[in-house]
């Protein structure tokens, strides 16, 4: 293998694979990424054999081939190089030569041959969307997804393509996010599963705003094709969750008696505010609604007590309720709309927040105190 790369090219395709790479592994292959030149491409991928990213860059390639070398040691050196060009040459040993101005590296590499293949998937089972809407879904959900080991079907997101639409669910028990898109789903391409956390930190890490995402799945992986308008491509292969995601249906509460609508930044922020008045042992805020007033409440005995007060539009009759700061920030940081809708019931009943959108978002109610 012989070929020249920009700097900037090799970098941006480390990048994007090098986050998967577990530093632990008892094998020695799954440190490395394997990198493939042929025609004026340089493909890299990595694996944990559960989450594989794959992507390929521009290159001068003079003679094709394939190899593997230590990911971190390849990145580390690139990125000290001060030349914006640099040559690489591999031998039959799988020694892995860098030249850069006056600079020269040699890598000790690994067979391509004992590299994890890319599983296969096929055609009939796969949607297209634009990048700017999964990456939006994603931020709205990912945040509830559930980090209690336990429960293990409840740390991802699940994904459901049925009716024209494609639904994203997370919850963790607590709270649940869910938010749809109508997008062409054909009669094959129905279907559910749950994308793991992991394999969720890297699309939100590797989804841009431009060009679209295709998704293709099987009995237990999923992967997405990232593509840009320039021809430029990531893919993301993940094992999906084995089990069945729980009925999220029954969690959304009937018709609600009051719907209040907040102006997002100011109701967020007051409880930022109030937040940093709460402790580990009461991490509540109380909402109070009475005629056109919010009143936000924090109070621990160890810490002091916060008060806020929000104008609103609100003719009920008075209510309080009590929610962790933490689960009615979430949801307000990922949503960029400027009005929000806060849905009660009474001070038992989970509460919701919507927005003029397809978003939904359900949380537990605490004990008042």
């Amino acid at each position: 293998m012989n070929l020249t790369i920009s700097k900037e090219q090799l970098i941006n395709g480390l990048q994007a694979v090098q986050n998967v790479v577990s530093t632990r592994t008892t094998l020695p292959i799954l440190s490395n990424v394997l990198i493939r030149a042929e025609g004026n491409r340089l493909e890299f991928t990595a694996t944990d054999l559960d989450v594989t990213i794959s992507c390929g860059v521009e290159a001068a390639v003079k003679e094709g081939g394939a190899t593997t070398v230590p990911v971190k040691k390849l990145f580390g050196i690139v990125r000290e190089l001060n030349n914006p060009e640099i040559e690489i040459e591999v031998d039959e040993k799988n020694t892995c030569s860098i030249r850069s101005g006056s600079s020269f590296y040699k890598i000790n590499g690994l067979s391509a041959d004992e590299f994890p293949p890319l599983p296969k998937f096929k055609e009939d089972k796969k949607v297209t969307l634009p990048q700017e809407k999964v990456k939006g879904m994603m931020k709205k959900t990912s945040f509830a997804i559930s980090t209690d080991e336990s429960r293990y079907v409840l740390n991802g997101i699940f994904i459901s393509l049925k009716e024209h639409k494609l639904t994203m669910v997370a919850t963790d028990g607590r709270r649940l996010a869910l938010v749809d898109e109508e997008v062409d789903v054909t009669e094959k391409s129905q279907g559910e599963f749950i994308v793991p956390a992991k394999a969720v930190n890297e699309l939100n890490r590797l989804l841009t705003d431009k060009g679209e995402v295709e998704i293709r799945y099987s009995e237990n992986q999923a992967a997405f094709t990232l593509k840009d308008e320039k021809g430029f491509s990531i893919l993301i292969i993940s094992k999906l969750i084995e089990g069945n995601y729980p009925n999220y249906r029954q969690v959304i509460p009937g018709e609600a008696k009051e719907r209040i609508a907040l102006v997002r930044e100011e109701f967020l922020h007051a409880l930022k505010r109030a937040e940093i008045m709460t402790s580990e042992k009461s991490n509540s805020v109380k909402l109070t609604f009475s005629k056109n007033n919010l009143a936000i409440t924090a109070n621990s005995p160890e810490v002091g007590e916060a008060r806020e007060s929000l104008a609103i539009n609100y003719k009920g009759k008075e209510m309080a309720i009590a929610f962790n700061p933490k689960y009615v920030i979430d949801p307000l940081n990922a949503l960029s709309n400027d009005e929000i809708f806060l849905e009660l019931i009474d001070e038992l009943s989970p509460g919701v927040v919507k927005i003029n959108g397809p978003f939904l978002y359900v949380v537990m109610p605490m004990r008042l105190s």
